[in-house]
């Protein structure tokens, strides 16, 4: 699918908005954000405007920037960064090139209603939902009280959706609506249910809610190494129309 800068560009900032960070830092036309460490997106620079000051000492202050808050620095690398050569110039500085994602999207015209209804979405996230999300992602009990800030910060539309199978939590997923576009973040399923269809129900599910509350369209991104869930997004309708990846540099704790 050929996209435009522009239309790459509003899809970056529908997801600078959905998954928003604790603190953000707007530095000649570069986008710094904080999270106390809490996933890269939420933590790294956005350099989709022009800048004006040189790029060799901007890069060297926004190191200084992050080390001073104890994180890597780490930037977030588009087709539509400025300069177009930030990428070629953090390499040559020793950045590594991390989590390389696909950004897909679909539209809802056609969505398929789904079969399994055993869900409920609430429009805020509850002690519950983060609970199920934290033991079903893995994430360590000190992040949870981050990620509940990160959460309160979305001021769009939200659905935090939980998935029940014999009465139990087996999924969690996050969708955020803005501008007749649903964002999926967050879709995590028990490993115990996986290769039963239970995904593709409870993303069905969240779709449904989303076409319900005005979005025409929905987006996601996924790992380019993660085979399963490129085949389900794929087996929904969704497809690629750019990759991303980011460049990371260690914290210095000098």
């Amino acid at each position: 699918m050929h996209l435009t800068s522009i239309e790459g560009k509003f899809i970056e900032e529908l997801s600078l908005n959905h998954w928003p960070p604790l603190s953000t830092l707007h530095y000649d036309g570069w986008v710094l954000r904080f999270a106390e460490g809490h996933t890269k997106r939420a933590n790294s620079i956005s350099s989709l405007h022009d800048s004006n000051t040189d790029l060799s000492s901007k890069i060297t202050t926004c190191e200084q920037i992050y080390s001073a808050n104890h994180l890597p620095t780490t930037y977030k690398i588009t087709p539509f960064v400025h300069p177009i050569q930030l990428d070629a110039a953090l390499e040559s500085k020793g950045y590594t090139l991390v989590d390389p994602s696909s950004v897909q999207i679909l539209h809802l015209d056609n969505l398929q209603d789904p079969e399994l209804t055993s869900v409920t979405i609430d429009e805020s996230a509850t002690a519950e939902w983060i609970d199920d999300l934290c033991r079903l992602d893995h994430v360590k009990e000190a992040s949870k009280s981050v990620m509940a800030r990160m959460l309160s910060n979305i001021i769009t539309n939200k659905g935090f959706i939980s998935l029940y199978y014999e009465d139990k939590v087996i999924g969690c997923g996050l969708g955020v609506i803005e501008r007749e576009y649903i964002g999926l973040y967050n879709i995590v399923l028990d490993a115990n249910y996986r290769n039963r269809g239970f995904g593709e129900q409870m993303i069905l599910n969240l779709l449904m809610w989303g076409k319900e509350n005005g979005a025409k369209y929905s987006y996601l991104a996924v790992l380019v190494n993660n085979a399963p869930a490129l085949r389900l997004y794929s087996k929904l309708g969704y497809s690629e129309i750019y990759k991303y990846w980011y460049r990371v540099k260690a914290a210095n704790t000098d």
